[in-house]
């Protein structure tokens, strides 16, 4: 489908909103490239690891400059002390979301989020959305017996999405099959992020718990991640779009939905 994309439909508008850029590359000449080419078709850039070891808070900046947004991926797991000073440092960033591992404790999750809380009303700072990684989209039930968690993957997805509410996140990053269950286990106001997501006919390549665009938005997810069908596409911004276009669908058949998206612009670091 190709959307004439300055003239959305309002539906249109809040699936591109929604869509969350996987921008796991390696070099900030790539950055640069990607940021400017979907800086107006996505709603947020995804800086990981690889990138973040890479540029630093330059990446960050760099997104920022040329309006784009940022979800800082970087999946905190260390003492709660720890944890709620890189918090603090995120923060200062601008970010507009970060996330650490639930099973670094509740104490840690809690601590986090009333140290970020507290730094943003002394600094008068915009506060992001701080989410809880539940289990990683490429983990199986057999690939966490190994590690001694016996309950399966469901099962333990919504323990620990259950604890993040508990410790005051705002939502968890969890795979689209485990989406309807946290729904209904924690609330309509709980934000979910989902990762795992390809469209019929692609490879999942290293991904195990996978849905479309279109069923993940039906079963209640707030935001989708999706990088590599981008990527590897010819076109990225058609790619984009038709991406947009299915979760367009998959909103449409969920009236009423009260998880609210962000507005306005990013803040600076």
């Amino acid at each position: 489908m190709n959307l004439s994309w300055p003239f959305l439909s309002s539906r249109q508008n809040e699936a591109k909103q929604r869509l969350i850029f996987a921008l796991d590359v390696a070099s900030l000449v790539e950055v640069k490239e990607y940021v400017s080419l979907l800086a107006h078709e996505v709603g947020l850039f995804k800086v990981g690891k690889q990138l973040f070891l890479h540029g630093g808070p330059q990446v960050v900046r760099l997104i920022h400059e040329r309006d784009g947004q940022v979800f800082l991926d970087l999946k905190f797991h260390d003492i709660p002390r720890t944890v709620a000073k890189a918090g603090i440092e995120a923060t200062r960033l601008g970010v507009r979301m970060f996330n650490l591992h639930a099973s670094g404790s509740l104490e840690m999750m809690h601590q986090t989020v009333t140290e970020v809380n507290k730094v943003c009303r002394t600094e008068n700072l915009r506060r992001p959305k701080i989410l809880a990684v539940t289990v990683l989209t490429s983990l199986s039930k057999e690939d966490l017996k190994r590690t001694g968690v016996m309950a399966g993957v469901e099962n333990q997805v919504v323990r620990l999405a259950k604890l993040a509410k508990e410790a005051g996140m705002d939502g968890v990053v969890a795979s689209p099959l485990e989406v309807t269950r946290i729904r209904r286990e924690c609330g309509k106001h709980f934000l979910l992020v989902v990762p795992g997501v390809r469209s019929r006919g692609e490879s999942w390549d290293d991904q195990k718990r996978v849905l479309t665009p279109e069923e993940a938005m039906r079963a209640g997810a707030a935001y989708l991640v999706v990088g590599k069908p981008i990527r590897d596409a010819k076109d990225p911004r058609e790619a984009v779009r038709q991406i947009v276009s299915e979760m367009e669908q998959g909103l449409a058949s969920v009236p009423g939905r009260t998880v609210s998206l962000f507005r306005g612009g990013a803040a600076r670091g």
